[in-house]
């Protein structure tokens, strides 16, 4: 039998692909409800989501829509919408193509022809730093004003902080980039053309509720693990109404809660994964009756907001005047822990000097986000007890994609060395 600490996303979808292979499995989860930081809900009528506030459309999710029969709830952004960067008191639009990117704004002419100057650049580095990857290869105008908000975005993080063998390796490994980040863009046509940004009808969480439903009968909610503890060749998870014998255990939980279940088992793991910094993130969501159109916008590295960016949801999938800011991370931490009025009216506040339009405060919730900064150096050398394995964003390529993609390999595995639906 197999152990999974977690229903969130990476929970629960591994759950979905063991069963796919017969593998016996239980999900344990502290919370009363499944799904993560994947959270929906309704204000005033409106959907709104604390998590991710759209998906791609990847093979893997529309395998899984498929699989899960939630094809009818799919919601689609128009195609084609804009991305802006705040940068010197305007919204510029970010150049995904050849074409755009010799008209667009966001960059000046000196910094174009930086840019341009890409291919001759030196290869990128495991040990340096984003910030300075990106600043040696694109120029510093490029970095703060194009890549490192949308980069840095991400993780609500600061490149300045991430290396690029920690963060950013497996990025550059995936699309094939081994010396320049130009050339193998101007192979493809010179144009950016990502998966299909998509929702459901009812929020993201309409995803990871599909597959609690599909799989609620090896789901316990409610049900924290409070530690692992060898038992014969497997290990015994410690409830409070008992214990659960599993050959595997898998961790898809948050770090910290990791390191907790594994201080005694492997104290030295524990130590490590304990040592992994997280960003604080305020999340405001606001109603703004605007006339803006596309995904939303970033913030330029040098601004003096406490907005990291903000999702226009309107625009994206017709929620009426819904808009999601993000304020904090490593730029600006202390903001996240002002109260909530506070923190709602610099949200307002910080719109209207974005984007000329007022808002009222629909929501205030905090989050947080794996930084993938140097504290993952800590990582290094990580090494597990037998039958002890970990699948979280914190671990390996965080988003949807990563987090599916993942879950199946994990589960692909574990059949592969015979771990059978009867151990």
């Amino acid at each position: 039998m197999i152990g999974i600490v977690g229903a969130g996303l990476t929970g629960l979808a591994l759950a979905h692909e063991l069963a796919k292979q017969g593998l016996e499995h239980v999900v344990f989860e502290a919370a009363g409800r499944p799904g993560g930081v994947i959270r929906s809900g309704r204000v005033e009528g409106r959907v709104l989501d604390w998590g991710p506030q759209r998906g791609r459309m990847t093979a893997g999710l529309a395998a899984l829509v498929e699989e899960l029969g939630l094809a009818a709830e799919v919601i689609y952004a128009p195609r084609g919408l804009p991305l802006y960067v705040y940068a010197d008191g305007a919204l510029r639009e970010v150049p995904f193509s050849a074409r755009t990117f010799l008209t667009a704004d966001l960059l000046t002419w000196r910094g174009k022809l930086r840019v341009a100057l890409e291919p001759l650049t030196s290869a990128p580095r495991d040990e340096e730093r984003v910030a300075g990857l990106l600043s040696r290869k694109l120029g510093r105008e490029a970095y703060e004003r194009l890549i490192g908000p949308l980069y840095g975005g991400l993780y609500a993080s600061d490149p300045a902080n991430m290396v690029v063998g920690l963060s950013l390796g497996h990025v550059l490994r995936e699309f094939g980039i081994r010396r320049s980040l130009l050339l193998p863009l101007v192979k493809r046509g010179g144009a950016i053309e990502p998966p299909a940004a998509c929702s459901f009808a009812g929020g993201m969480q309409a995803l990871t509720d599909a597959l609690h439903a599909t799989h609620a009968g090896a789901v316990r909610l409610g049900t924290p693990v409070r530690g692992l503890a060898r038992s014969g060749g497997g290990w015994t998870l410690e409830l409070d109404d008992g214990g659960v014998e599993a050959e595997v255990v898998v961790l898809t939980c948050e770090a910290p809660a990791a390191a907790a279940l594994l201080s005694t088992a492997a104290p030295e793991a524990a130590d490590r994964i304990r040592r992994l910094a997280y960003n604080p993130l305020g999340v405001v969501h606001l109603h703004a009756e605007t006339d803006l159109r596309g995904l939303g916008y970033q913030v330029a590295m040098g601004e003096a907001l406490a907005t990291r960016g903000v999702t226009w949801n309107d625009s994206l999938f017709g929620r009426d005047g819904l808009h999601t800011a993000y304020l904090g991370g490593a730029k600006c931490p202390a903001v996240v822990g002002e109260p909530d009025e506070q923190l709602g009216e610099i949200a307002a506040r910080e719109f209207r000097l974005v984007t000329g339009h007022d808002a009222r405060v629909l929501s205030v919730a905090r989050e947080r986000m794996p930084a993938w900064d140097l504290s993952w150096r800590a990582l290094e050398g990580l090494a597990l007890p037998p039958g002890i394995r970990i699948a979280a964003n914190w671990q390996s390529r965080p988003g949807i994609p990563g987090r599916l993609a993942q879950a199946k390999a994990l589960a692909r595995d574990l059949s592969r060395f015979g771990h059978s639906s009867h151990p």
